[in-house]
């Protein structure tokens, strides 16, 4: 499989990410099934994978462990997050010094592991000080914890004044950003991958799938009352079917099937190549929760796009667009109601 450089690093990645968030009790429960899928990636030719504290409350943590135990951890580029919430107290989540230095400790248990190659914060929080939460992860790499740091879902001026504060405060900085991107969610391609581009960041994008949107479940002629997922569950205003900005989202969905049928492909793998074709693009996180999922998934690392399918695209989904502005990931507190002026 293809590798490529993760921003300036100097390390290289595989195309592929293996993401974990289906490990756990949120979608694959048996242990011994989940490792055997890390085992069948890892053979593919996948040298990184995607973790996080809060998937499965630290249980994708102890599985993805448990896979690299016996002399695969060195081959491994681990990353895993912090921020979201990790217990009912209020300081067992974010990005403060407090939380980041104690749960690291928490994930390397997890882990099984005395390092992690990448550790990102999951999310941006504007009340945070960029400094603090910085300060607190250049001592982490500083005591070879960490090796190199990320952000995930950050929107590009934060991305730009935690560039800055690095440079102006010579603490580390941020080496690659982590953001939702599919045909059906675009909206990166406007600021996001041109800033990273800029500052000579890799990106690890999520969902090349659209949460599973454009694995080919989601057509108009299909079932779509099968139950969902626990972790679907939680984000019912991205599949509600009722919402008009999801109607969309099926009526691009069932174009996009029919395209990717004319051009001889799965849609699976058109959806990946879609992400990983882009020039700013590090690698396409796939998130497989059964053995046949992941192996829907790897043949998209040898599919070629050419110009004539990638303007269909454009036609179906305009570059630069969320069809639904849920999928973003993050939401701009400035434009939530209580912050409007009126």
């Amino acid at each position: 499989m293809e590798h490529r450089p993760l921003g300036r690093t100097g390390v290289s990645v595989s195309k592929l990410c293996l993401g974990t968030m289906m490990f756990g009790d949120w979608g694959t429960r048996d242990h011994g099934e989940s490792i055997r899928i890390i085992h069948r990636a890892l053979d593919a030719g996948i040298n990184f994978i995607d973790t996080a504290d809060a998937y499965s409350a630290g249980e994708s943590e102890e599985i993805v462990g448990k896979a690299l135990a016996g002399g695969r951890r060195d081959d491994v580029v681990l990353a895993t997050k912090v921020w979201f919430p990790m217990g009912e107290d209020a300081n067992r989540r974010g990005a403060s010094r407090r939380w980041i230095i104690r749960e690291v400790e928490e994930s390397l248990r997890r882990l099984g592991t005395d390092w992690i190659d990448l550790y990102q914060i999951h999310r941006y929080d504007p009340d945070i000080d960029i400094e603090e939460t910085l300060g607190a992860l250049t001592d982490l790499v500083h005591q070879g914890k960490v090796r190199y740091i990320g952000q995930s879902t950050w929107p590009p001026s934060a991305i730009v004044e935690a560039q800055w504060a690095a440079r102006d405060r010579h603490l580390q900085r941020f080496v690659c950003e982590q953001p939702p991107y599919s045909i059906l969610v675009r909206g990166i391609e406007a600021e996001v991958l041109p800033t990273c581009a800029r500052y000579g960041m890799g990106v690890i994008s999520w969902s090349p799938l659209a949460g599973g949107w454009l694995s080919g479940r989601y057509r108009q002629d299909a079932d779509q009352q099968a139950p969902f997922s626990a972790a679907r569950r939680r984000l019912a205003e991205r599949f509600d079917l009722s919402l008009p900005a999801n109607q969309r989202k099926l009526g691009a969905a069932e174009a996009l099937a029919e395209l990717a049928e004319e051009a001889g492909t799965s849609l699976i793998e058109l959806a990946i190549a879609f992400v990983l074709n882009h020039p700013a693009v590090t690698a396409a996180i796939i998130g497989p929760r059964t053995m046949e999922q992941l192996e829907s998934q790897l043949p998209a690392a040898d599919v070629v796009l050419d110009a004539v399918l990638l303007d269909r695209v454009d036609e179906i989904v305009p570059p630069g667009i969320n069809l639904n502005p849920a999928d973003g990931g993050w939401a701009n507190p400035a434009l939530q109601p209580a912050a409007r002026r009126r």
